[in-house]
C-alpha cells in the first residue's frame, strides 16, 4: 500500500501544483482531485498534498473545504489522535 501511495503522490503532485499555481477555481476539478487524494491519506506525503489543496480551496469555498477536512478526520484520524489536516 505504501508503494502505491508513493506512486499516487508522484502522479498527483503536478496536478495539485498546477491547480495552485494557475489559481484554478474549477470546483469540479479541485473536488475530484481532493476525492482521489483522500483515498491515500494514510500516507504522510499525501496528507501534505491534501492539506495544500484544501488551503487553496478554502479561499474559493470555505464550507466545501471544511467538508473535506471533516471527511479526512472521519476516515483517517484515530481516537488516540492522528495527524491533523
Amino acid at each position: 500500500m505504501q508503494r502505491l501511495a508513493a506512486v499516487a503522490v508522484q502522479q498527483y503532485t503536478p496536478v495539485v501544483e498546477n491547480i495552485i499555481s494557475s489559481e484554478s477555481r474549477d470546483i469540479r476539478h479541485i473536488e475530484h482531485t481532493l476525492d482521489r487524494l483522500l483515498d491515500f491519506c494514510f500516507y504522510g506525503p499525501m496528507v501534505e498534498l491534501f492539506r495544500k489543496l484544501c488551503r487553496h480551496y478554502y479561499f474559493i469555498d470555505p464550507e466545501a473545504a471544511a467538508y473535506y477536512v471533516l471527511s479526512y478526520r472521519e476516515m483517517w484520524d484515530s481516537e488516540e489522535g492522528g495527524e491533523e489536516c
